[in-house]
């Protein structure tokens, strides 16, 4: 790393601390030959490989982009948009691999997306998955039926009318 300051590329570590809860490290270095102290931010590099073989740096951004159209005409506020693309970010990371197929990263968001907003969650499905009939959309109404059952949720819910 050189010395923002004088070019040097010699510097000590001050100071190490995480950062970014964990995904990254500060720290603070002083030069050898200026004397002056400069902060760095370290981090794993993160690739996602889209299917054409291209890798890009993961983004959080794009993630949360992504979602925003999903979600559009939903309400949906910027702060749970941001906290899913961490939670996504997070379990992609879990798996240790410093290249992801971008197609994991489409399911790493289905889940969290399904919990934060089902209407989003068909959009988003329909698009990705690829749905090309009714069926397609049946399936996906009933795995989401399925897993609101899994969860627990049905029973704050009110009951559907007897036939």
């Amino acid at each position: 790393m050189h010395c923002p300051f004088c070019r040097n590329p010699e510097s000590r570590v001050v100071d190490s601390r995480e950062a970014d809860e964990g995904q990254a490290i500060r720290r603070r270095r002083q030069c050898q030959d200026c004397g002056r102290r400069f902060t760095t931010v370290e981090t794993a590099v993160l690739y996602v490989v889209k299917r054409s073989g291209v890798k890009e740096p993961f983004s959080r951004a794009k993630v949360v982009r992504g979602v925003r159209s999903a979600c559009r005409g939903r309400h949906v506020d910027d702060d749970a948009l941001h906290l899913l693309a961490q939670t996504v970010e997070e379990t992609i990371r879990a798996t240790g691999s410093p290249e992801v197929p971008s197609q994991e990263v489409g399911l790493a968001i289905l889940g969290p997306l399904r919990d934060l907003d089902e209407v989003a969650f068909l959009r988003f499905a329909s698009v990705y998955r690829s749905f090309s009939s009714a069926e397609d959309f049946e399936t996906a109404i009933e795995e989401l039926r399925q897993h609101r059952e899994g969860v627990g949720d049905s029973a704050t819910e009110a009951p559907a009318p007897a036939r």
